[in-house]
């Protein structure tokens, strides 16, 4: 589907009730409960239930989504909570949001598959900062796809990095149903970013 039709979703009450009943993921809570909050970038981030998590605990927490309507949700539920979050529109796939190299202490990709976003998401990060990625995959007989992965690649963009978890298949998140490859990983503290 592309930022129009996401857009639509979100605006016609569709996509707000799932995304709004939805917890965070999964994945991140039981990350970022071992880490000391710091500045925390949502890439792709809907409605925010990751975003505002992250700054109900203290966390610096810029959001970016591609959907005017989703960032206006995440906004109008930030203000309700008295919280703030630095939104932004931006069409990633565009890279009309630049992430900012060695900024970052956590960044979140959360059932958003793009694979040229992988390296600028994997520099922006301090060094011993984690990144955060599910992305849904091919199940079997099917080919990977421009929102799905082939099984084991994830886990390739982040050689030399410190593997913290790494997991493929059906995912712990009941907001989804289809088969999953996440990661959590950390980059080296002692090495250059990825070129």
């Amino acid at each position: 589907m592309d930022l129009r039709g996401w857009d639509q979703r979100y605006r016609s009450g569709e996509r707000p009730a799932q995304d709004l009943a939805a917890a965070p993921t999964p994945l991140l809570i039981e990350t970022a409960q071992r880490l000391l909050p710091g500045k925390a970038l949502d890439l792709a981030c809907g409605a925010g239930r990751n975003a505002l998590w992250l700054a109900e605990r203290g966390w610096r927490v810029t959001a970016v989504d591609g959907a005017p309507a989703a960032i206006e949700i995440l906004l109008q539920r930030a203000r309700a909570r008295g919280l703030h979050v630095d939104a932004h529109v931006a069409d990633l796939e565009k890279g009309e949001y630049l992430i900012e190299p060695s900024a970052w202490d956590l960044i979140v990709m959360s059932y958003y598959l793009q694979r040229s976003l992988f390296e600028p998401a994997m520099r922006g990060l301090v060094p011993g900062g984690i990144l955060v990625a599910i992305v849904h995959i091919a199940g079997p007989g099917e080919k990977p796809t421009s929102t799905r992965l082939e099984p084991g690649a994830l886990v390739r963009y982040f050689a030399g990095w410190e593997i913290l978890h790494s997991y493929e298949g059906e995912p712990a998140d009941p907001a989804h149903q289809r088969l999953v490859a996440e990661i959590v990983a950390r980059r080296p503290t002692a090495s250059r970013p990825p070129a």
